[in-house]
C-alpha cells in the first residue's frame, strides 16, 4: 500500500495547547453548526443532541475566549444571547469539513476494526505488549 507522507515539524509545545482547544468533539460540532448561521443557546443545545447545559456553556465561553465565537446580547424580553462564528472560527471550516467527511467515509471501517479487535481480545488472542 502506497503512503502519502506529509512531513510536518513536530512542535508539540506550540501546537498542543491550540489543538486541545479546537480538537474536542463539542468544539467541532458547535463551530460546524455556527458556520451555517448564528444561533441562540437553546437552539444550539437542541441541535447538538447529547450535550449538557453545562458542557455547552463551558464550550461557548472557551470558544469566545479563544476568538472563535462572538456573543451578542439581544434586546429581547427575556434577554437573549446569540452566538456567531468569527472569521478566525470560519478559517476552521475547511479542516472540519474534511474531518467530518472522513468520519462519514471511514466510520464503518472503524466500527469493523473495533469489533474485530474486541473479538480477538475476548477470545484470548492477546499478543504481549511491548
Amino acid at each position: 500500500m502506497a503512503r502519502d507522507v506529509l512531513e510536518l515539524p513536530l512542535d508539540v509545545t506550540a501546537t498542543r495547547p491550540i489543538l486541545e482547544h479546537i480538537a474536542n468533539k463539542w468544539t467541532v460540532l458547535i463551530l460546524s453548526v455556527l458556520c451555517t448561521q448564528p444561533a441562540r443557546f437553546n437552539d444550539l443545545k437542541r441541535r447538538l443532541d447529547g450535550i449538557t447545559h453545562k458542557a455547552l456553556s463551558e464550550a461557548l465561553k472557551r470558544l469566545e475566549r479563544n476568538g472563535l465565537v462572538s456573543r451578542k446580547v439581544l434586546p429581547t424580553q427575556p434577554i437573549g444571547v446569540e452566538y456567531t462564528i468569527t472569521d478566525l472560527g470560519c478559517s476552521l471550516r475547511e479542516p472540519f469539513a474534511a474531518l467530518y467527511n472522513w468520519s462519514l467515509a471511514n466510520g464503518p471501517a472503524m466500527e469493523r476494526a473495533q469489533r474485530a479487535y474486541d473479538t480477538s481480545r475476548s477470545n484470548g488472542e492477546l499478543e504481549e505488549e511491548i
